[in-house]
């Protein structure tokens, strides 16, 4: 099945209203849905069998600041028994208080679990209902992200482990 088939099918079991966008670079198609139902239309793309999403490859983070909402949240699909793949993604808006969340998919795929944790310290991006949300790479300690655009190349006085700035 071709991409434009399920994203169309995607806008059939969804509604016009769930699909936001879709974009095409070097062949791929990427469809934008609401991120209100992004558990919902993941467990969708699992279970239809002529979908058969059955491996969640990668998930990951995009700041998009300074524009509104600031965060993107990628997810790319694979079918082993249909040999398609397949790119969603969803925005994510921050709040007053400088994070963001959206719902956990590691329950659809439990190959989200490290991704969404990674994307978690780096972006300050909470993942509701994730079974685990420890840390995997930075010190306990830290209370920044540093994938975030705004984060100083020089680190902050929360981030004292870095080495020193060699000009």
């Amino acid at each position: 099945m071709n991409q434009e088939a399920i994203k169309d099918r995607l806008t059939a079991k969804f509604g016009q209203d769930a699909v936001l966008d879709t974009t095409v670079f070097r062949d791929q198609l990427s469809v934008t849905v609401i991120k209100d139902k992004i558990r919902e239309i993941c467990r969708f793309l699992r279970d239809e069998p002529d979908l058969f999403f059955d491996f969640l490859s990668f998930v990951g983070g995009v700041d998009k600041h300074p524009q509104t909402p600031r965060f993107e949240i990628v997810y790319q699909l694979n079918s082993s028994r249909h040999k398609h793949r397949f790119r969603i993604k969803t925005r994510v808006e921050e709040t007053a208080d400088g994070l963001a969340s959206i719902d956990s998919v590691v329950g659809v795929w439990a190959t989200a679990d490290w991704h969404e944790r990674e994307t978690a310290e780096m972006y300050g991006i909470t993942f509701k209902d994730h079974p685990d949300p420890r840390k995997l790479l930075l010190p306990e300690h830290w209370t920044v992200f540093p994938l975030r655009k705004d984060f100083p190349l020089e680190g902050t006085d929360d981030t004292p482990d870095l080495p020193p700035q060699k000009i």
